[in-house]
């Protein structure tokens, strides 16, 4: 917890692949995770979320999407929705104002954000010159040792991202087919 709070950057399994992990209003981690993955300020960033109390802080949710969102989680899902004024404006989608949302369905994360009491800025740990996320600690620990601050390890992990659902205009809209079933969103 110290490593997040004094601004650090970590690598941390998920139900469905390893992360990259930041306090809500780390701008160097922010920085930093662009540089690590090369993404531009279209990119949408996520809000790793304990529980449905704590994403209903951060995202403006109407009931239809509710219902949707509480049948597949947690789980191995990212949601796209219209962010609420609480999130800092460098992660929201420049035109769209929206923000990715989720709770994982792992012991690990579970903990660490019970501990830390406030959602994790996140990113799957997907390099770009890879095809696949990276699945082991001590890869991750050997392949970023310079640009991470800690690697928690708790074993393999999945190698497939999350699925990505846009609910930003309401209806759902699958942009990224991963580990979580979409078929309930087509």
């Amino acid at each position: 917890m110290a490593i997040i709070r004094d601004g650090g950057l970590i690598a941390y399994p998920t139900d469905s692949c390893y992360a990259l992990g930041a306090q809500l209003g780390n701008k160097d981690a922010l920085d930093r995770i662009r540089t690590i993955r090369k993404l531009d300020d279209k990119h949408h960033f996520t809000l790793v979320c304990k529980d449905f109390a704590q994403l209903g802080q951060f995202v403006n949710i109407g009931n239809d999407v509710f219902r949707s969102l509480k049948a597949v989680t947690p789980g191995p899902y990212t949601f796209i929705l219209p962010a609420t004024k609480e999130v800092p404006r460098r992660l929201l989608h420049p035109k769209k104002k929206t923000v990715g949302v989720r709770i994982p369905d792992n012991a690990v994360v579970q903990a660490l954000l019970a501990e830390l009491g406030e959602p994790l800025l996140s990113s799957t740990l997907l390099l770009p010159d890879q095809e696949d996320p990276l699945t082991q600690g001590w890869e991750i620990k050997e392949r970023l040792e310079h640009e991470v601050d800690a690697v928690i390890d708790s074993g393999d992990c999945g190698a497939e991202p999350t699925t990505v659902v846009d609910f930003s205009s309401g209806a759902a809209e699958v942009v990224r087919r991963g580990m979580g079933d979409p078929s309930r969103f087509e």
